[in-house]
C-alpha cells in the first residue's frame, strides 16, 4: 500500500502533479490530428536545413500535404548509411539540426542485428515525462 502523504502540502503538490498530468493527457487525446499536425510541423520547421530534407527537395516547408507528396514511406534500411555515418562520427546535419546525444537499440533484431535509433538530449525529456 502507498504511504501517505506526510501533511497536506505534501498532499496538494501530488493532487497538483496529478491535475497537471491529466490535463496533459487529455489535451493530446481530445485532438490527436490536431496534435499531429503541430508536432510534424514543429519537426519540419526544426530541421529544415537537414541533409535528408534536402534530398527530398522539402525546401523548409512544413505543411502534411507538402510533406507526403515530397518524402516517401521508407524503412530501416534507407536509413540504415546515414545512422551508420553518424554513428561512425558524422557530425553533419544529416538527420536531425541538433547534435545526436545517443544511440537507443531496438529490442528485436532485424537480419540477426538490432537497430540503431538516433536520438537528441530533448528527447530524454520527451521519453520522461511520458
Amino acid at each position: 500500500m502507498p504511504e501517505a502523504p506526510k501533511n497536506t502540502t505534501d498532499y496538494y503538490t501530488l493532487s497538483e502533479k496529478n491535475k497537471k498530468s491529466l490535463e496533459f493527457i487529455e489535451d493530446v487525446t481530445s485532438n490527436p490530428e490536431d496534435v499531429q499536425l503541430r508536432v510534424l510541423s514543429d519537426i519540419l520547421t526544426q530541421n529544415a536545413n537537414v541533409e535528408y530534407l534536402h534530398r527530398h527537395r522539402l525546401s523548409g516547408q512544413t505543411d502534411r500535404e507538402t510533406f507526403k507528396k515530397l518524402v516517401p514511406v521508407i524503412t530501416y534500411e534507407d536509413l540504415q548509411p546515414d545512422i551508420m555515418s553518424i554513428a561512425n562520427g558524422d557530425k553533419s546535419p544529416i538527420l536531425s539540426s541538433h547534435p545526436i546525444s545517443e544511440f537507443l537499440t531496438s529490442s528485436g533484431t532485424s537480419g540477426g542485428e538490432r537497430k540503431l535509433m538516433p536520438t537528441i538530449e530533448a528527447e530524454l525529456g520527451r521519453r520522461t515525462a511520458l
